[in-house]
């Protein structure tokens, strides 16, 4: 699994001009599967996410997790993380998991958000075309790759 992760004072996801889900200060976590995840490499994204110290303290130093903050998180789908774009002008998305596997993934990651005590956890629609209105604190983003652990 890939998450791009930024920290934020706001943000919102719409659909079709309707908005599906908000939140304030916290996460958007943008969040692409591969053909070989699962429940595992879900878990550990969650409890790594959840515990991040990436929010300041009183003297403005990363010290706080998003659980110490109370944030909340938005969370998107994003199978282009998978992009590759090594060969030609046109990516390849071969290495992203099917539809399929992919909700059901996600699914379980935003149950996994859930039950570690966060809230709110919001989302988008999964496979729909999505408008994501990011207001990025710092910035601070981060990407997070199941691979490389």
């Amino acid at each position: 699994m890939r998450v791009l992760l930024q920290r934020v004072t706001s943000a919102a996801v719409r659909v079709a001009d309707e908005t599906v889900g908000q939140i304030g200060e916290g996460l958007v976590l943008l969040v692409g599967v591969g053909h070989d995840d699962g429940e595992p490499e879900a878990d550990k994204l969650a409890g790594k996410i959840a515990g991040l110290r990436i929010f300041n303290d009183e003297s403005g130093r990363f010290d706080r997790s998003l659980l110490d903050v109370g944030g909340g998180v938005l969370v998107v789908s994003q199978f282009t993380l998978y992009a590759d774009s090594r060969k030609g002008r046109r990516p390849s998305f071969t290495d992203a998991a099917q539809p399929e596997q992919a909700r059901e993934l996600f699914d379980y990651f935003v149950a996994k958000l859930r039950g570690l005590g966060i809230n709110p956890v919001e989302t988008g629609k999964f496979g729909e075309h999505m408008s994501v209105d990011i207001h990025n604190d710092g910035p601070v983003t981060i990407w997070l790759d199941s691979d490389e652990w």
